[in-house]
C-alpha cells in the first residue's frame, strides 16, 4: 500500500494538482480565523451552542464551523449549492434552459455564469436576513458591538465576497486540482473538527458525564461510529444491475458480435442532497421566527403562531416527522430530475440493445421506473436514518411533549429525549459527507493511477467507485 501511494508523487500532473488542491483548501481554513467586524463572539458561540441541533446546526456543519463565529466564509458554499440546484430544476421545467444544457461546452459555461450570479443574489439576501436577526433586539441581544445601521451593510458585503470567493476556490480546485471542489470544501471544515470532537468525547469519559453508565456509552458510540461508517460504505457503493444485451449490428463494414452489459442503478443516487433540501425548506420557519420578520419579538411567542412554531423547532416530534417525510419525497423528487427512463429506452431501442425478457420501448421505460421506484425508498429510508442519528445524539427527540403519551417518557432516562450532548461530527450526516467524499477523491486518483499504467489502489476487488458529487 506504500508503494501504491508513493506513485501518487512519481506523476508530474497528479503531483502538482494534489499540492495545488492541499494550498487551496490551506487558504479556505485561513478564512475561518477573520472575523467579520462588529461581532460578540462569545454571545455569537452561545447562541449556536444552545440551538445546534437543527439547522443551524447543519448551517455551521456545512460552513465548516465559520457560522459559530460568523467568519468571512460564515455563509459557505450553502448559496452556491442552492443556485445549482436552482438551475437543475429549471433546465426541467423551462425548455430554453433544457436546449442551452445540450449545446456543449459553450452551453453550460453560459449557465455556469448564470449560477455566479445567482449564488451572489442569494448570499446578499441570506446575509441580509443574518444581520438582521442579529440586530434584532429580542433574539441577537449583545451580539454585536456596533450600531445596526453600520453593521448591516458591513455584514452583507463581508459575507457575499466571502461567499464568492469560496466559490472561486471550489471551481479552482474542480478544474485544476483533484477531487470536486465543492465537496472538499464541505470535506475539509469537518474534518478540521473532528480533533475537537474527540477531545470532548475524551473530557465526558474522564469526568464520567452519564454516571456509572459512562464506559458503556462510550463503547456503544465508538462501535456505532464504526458501524455507520460501514453501513454508509457498503449502500453508497450498492447498485441493482440490469442486464443489458446488444444485437449483432453493422460497424463500418464489420458486422460487430452481440454482446452483454449492465445498467448500473444506484441505491442512492441523490447522495446527500435530498437531506439538504429538506433542511433548507424546514429552516425557513425557524429563520422567520429569529428574525422577527413578522413583528418586534420572535414568532414563537405571538398568540396564533406560536404552538406551529414551537412544533417546528429542531428535536421535536413533528419537526422530526415532517423531515422524514421531506426527505422521502425529495428523494424521488431528486432522481426524477437526474435519471430519465423514456431517454435511457430511447438510446437502448436506437442502438439495438435490449433487457432480456422486456419488450423494447415503453415496457422497458416502465421496468426501469419500476426498479428504480423500489431502490429509490431503500436509499430514502438509508437517508432518514443518517438524518435522525445526529438528532439523538446531541439533543435527542422530545416525545415527552407529545399530547397524551407524553407522560410516559418523561419516567425514562434523561437522555432517551434530551441527547447525550455530543457533537455534530458524530454525526450521520457529517459522516455521509467525509466517507461520500473521500470514496469520489479516492477513485478520481486511481483512474490517474491507472490511465498512467499504474496500479490502482484496490486491483484485486475492481477499481473503488464513488458516489455521485454535488
Amino acid at each position: 500500500m506504500l508503494e501504491k501511494f508513493l506513485n501518487i508523487f512519481r506523476i508530474p500532473d497528479l503531483r502538482k494538482r494534489i499540492f495545488f488542491t492541499l494550498g487551496l483548501l490551506a487558504v479556505y481554513r485561513l478564512g475561518a480565523h477573520i472575523p467579520t467586524p462588529g461581532i460578540n463572539a462569545a454571545k455569537l458561540a452561545e447562541f449556536f451552542n444552545q440551538n445546534s441541533g437543527g439547522a443551524l446546526g447543519l448551517l455551521d456543519l456545512f460552513s465548516g464551523g465559520n457560522a459559530r463565529k460568523l467568519t468571512v466564509f460564515a455563509l459557505g458554499i450553502m448559496p452556491y449549492i442552492t443556485a445549482s440546484i436552482i438551475f437543475q430544476l429549471l433546465t426541467v421545467i423551462y425548455e430554453p434552459l433544457a436546449k442551452l444544457q445540450k449545446e456543449g461546452e459553450l452551453g453550460r459555461r453560459k449557465i455556469t455564469q448564470w449560477t455566479r450570479y445567482v449564488t451572489v443574489l442569494l448570499a446578499i439576501v441570506q446575509s441580509l436576513f443574518i444581520g438582521l436577526g442579529l440586530t434584532n433586539t429580542q433574539t441577537g441581544e449583545g451580539m454585536i458591538t456596533m450600531s445596526k445601521g453600520s453593521f448591516l451593510p458591513l455584514c452583507v458585503i463581508t459575507l457575499t465576497c466571502g461567499t464568492a470567493f469560496i466559490m472561486w476556490l471550489g471551481e479552482q480546485i474542480t478544474e485544476r486540482g483533484i477531487g470536486n471542489g465543492m465537496s472538499l470544501l464541505i470535506f475539509t471544515g469537518i474534518v478540521v473538527g473532528l480533533p475537537h470532537g474527540i477531545m470532548e468525547l475524551y473530557d465526558k469519559a474522564r469526568n464520567s458525564a452519564w454516571g456509572g453508565f459512562t464506559p458503556i456509552a462510550i463503547v456503544l458510540i465508538l462501535a456505532m461510529m464504526v458501524a455507520v461508517v460501514a453501513f454508509i460504505i457498503f449502500v453508497e457503493r450498492s447498485e441493482r444491475r440490469i442486464p443489458i444485451q446488444s444485437a449483432k449490428r453493422m460497424v463500418g463494414r464489420r458486422m460487430a458480435a452481440p454482446s452483454s452489459s449492465f445498467l448500473p442503478l444506484k441505491v442512492n443516487s441523490g447522495g446527500v442532497m435530498p437531506v439538504i433540501f429538506a433542511s433548507s425548506i424546514l429552516s425557513f420557519p425557524m429563520l422567520l421566527q429569529n428574525v422577527g420578520f413578522f413583528g418586534s419579538g420572535p414568532l414563537k411567542d405571538t398568540t396564533y403562531l406560536g404552538p406551529v412554531f414551537r412544533n417546528l423547532m429542531p428535536s421535536e416530534p413533528w419537526y422530526e416527522l415532517i423531515s422524514i417525510a421531506a426527505i422521502i419525497f425529495f428523494s424521488y423528487f431528486y432522481i426524477s430530475i437526474i435519471f430519465r427512463p423514456d431517454d435511457i429506452a430511447d438510446n437502448m431501442r436506437k442502438y439495438g440493445s435490449f433487457i432480456p425478457g422486456i419488450r423494447p420501448g415503453k415496457r422497458t421505460s416502465d421496468f426501469i421506473n419500476d426498479v428504480l421506484t423500489r431502490i429509490t425508498l431503500v436509499g430514502a429510508i438509508y437517508l432518514t436514518i443518517i438524518w435522525i442519528i445526529p438528532t439523538l445524539l446531541i439533543s435527542g427527540i422530545h416525545f415527552n411533549h407529545l399530547w397524551l403519551i407524553g407522560r410516559f417518557f418523561d419516567s425514562l432516562p434523561a437522555w432517551t429525549t434530551n441527547g447525550l450532548g455530543l457533537n455534530f461530527y458524530f454525526g450521520g450526516t457529517s459522516l455521509l459527507i467525509v466517507v461520500g467524499v473521500a470514496m469520489d477523491t479516492v477513485q478520481q486518483i486511481e483512474s490517474q493511477l491507472i490511465m498512467r499504467h499504474y496500479e490502482g489502489f484496490a486491483p484485486k476487488s475492481g477499481r473503488i467507485r464513488g458516489r455521485r458529487s454535488w
